[in-house]
């Protein structure tokens, strides 16, 4: 709704209360005429503007049009500005009078008359109104809207769900009416709809500023075991398990608390339910990648043997006691080694769930001895016995 349609119901709103009295002059016959039609229309009940005569300590009286002035009680302008005398205030007629008594008019009344014809307005386009807090009730809220009194229920008066009141009397609220019957006297509001809505507009806003890849400041909401709630500008999103650590996850999501501030890089947006989906190991060097780059595959190196299992042998490599592993298959036929010996592996891999090195030495042996007998093929090969044969028959006729 736009302020534009929102000052055009505050406009209608503004049409009940009091107004000043203009000042032109006017004819007698248009006097008359004038009166008449005010008669006649406080006799059919309908609402008229009559001008303030004098303002007494429990009555407010009021020109009607006929011989005695009317009525209307002061306690009507309870919570508004009481009229002076001169101006004009909405009214409609609740009892007639006579030559000895006041008519019997009422300011409370009209304004609720021409808030019922506010809201259905606002129930038929779906328009936004605005309301005040009189009290609160069992179950919610009692809210004067355009003079009615209507009812906030607290499931729709918080944007989440709400279990106790929050808003105090006299609370200005914007809501919507989700339910009107005049007849049943039942006008029912909801200030929940409008904080969605404005909710959505704002998160709309957020998320087109944001792109995924992003790395973004949000707060943790909450950690569980296999997950991490985050809020970015308040909007929600979450971090898997796997994505909050490249290694030992389940230990690295207990060390988050709620209300944490931290970095997180944007994965994902959701475009239709707007939820984000972030990475926390995304913005370190994935420890797997740094060991490729240190052990590339089919490369040789030395391993101490650090202990023999059913599954295979658990080697550490190099100054860091990288952690190396060769299992049964790799280690060969042959592999006689012991805890604490040097041995000479081949790099097959990385495993990225713990980071270690897969290693053979069913491997490195098989590559050394493609070695050997390569350069064995190399060197100058030895005489045959039919060569032996024939330097041997030369040397003998040479004699």
């Amino acid at each position: 709704m736009t302020n534009a349609e929102e000052n055009k119901i505050d406009s209608k709103q503004e049409a009940i209360q009091v107004e000043a009295a203009p000042e032109q002059e006017m004819t007698m016959d248009q006097l008359f005429a004038e009166q008449e039609e005010l008669v006649n229309k406080l006799n059919k009940r309908e609402i008229v503007q009559v001008t303030v005569v004098q303002v007494g300590k429990d009555s407010v009286l009021v020109d009607t049009g006929d011989k005695k002035e009317g009525y209307i009680p002061l306690s009507d302008f309870e919570g508004k500005a009481v009229p002076e005398a001169g101006e004009k205030v909405s009214a409609v007629l609740v009892k007639k009078g006579s030559d000895e008594r006041h008519a019997v008019l009422s300011f409370k009344k009209a304004q609720e008359y021409l808030g019922w014809e506010i809201a259905k307005k606002a129930f038929d386009n779906k328009e936004r109104v605005r309301g005040t807090i009189v009290s609160c009730v069992k179950g919610g809220y009692i809210v004067d809207v355009f003079g009615v009194s209507g009812f906030m229920p607290l499931s729709l008066s918080e944007l989440h769900t709400a279990y106790k009141h929050y808003l105090p009397a006299g609370a200005k609220v914007k809501c919507v009416v989700v339910e009107f019957s005049k007849e049943k006297n039942k006008l029912i509001v909801s200030r929940k709809q409008v904080l969605e809505e404005d909710e959505a507009v704002r998160r709309d806003g957020v998320l087109a500023q944001v792109k995924e890849g992003e790395v973004l400041r949000v707060v943790v909401a909450k950690a569980d075991k296999d997950k991490l709630y985050l809020r970015f500008h308040g909007i929600e999103g979450v971090v898997t398990l796997d994505n909050v650590a490249w290694q030992d996850t389940e230990k690295a999501i207990t060390s988050f608390r709620r209300g944490q501030r931290l970095k997180a890089k944007l994965l994902k947006i959701d475009k239709e339910t707007g939820k984000l989906e972030f990475g926390l190991k995304q913005l370190f060097l994935n420890p797997a990648d740094a060991l490729r780059r240190k052990f590339p595959y089919k490369s040789t190196t030395k391993g101490k043997i650090v202990a023999i299992t059913e599954e295979g042998v658990e080697v550490s490599l190099g100054k860091n006691n990288t952690k190396g592993f060769i299992s049964q298959f790799e280690m060969g036929r042959d592999f006689d080694g012991n805890v604490d010996d040097v041995i000479n592996v081949m790099v097959i891999g990385i495993n990225p769930d713990d980071c270690s090195v897969n290693l053979s030495v069913k491997k490195y042996d098989q590559v050394q001895n493609k070695k050997f007998v390569a350069q064995y093929m190399k060197q100058a090969p030895r005489p045959t016995l039919g060569q032996l044969l024939q330097d041997s028959l030369e040397e003998s006729e040479n004699k």
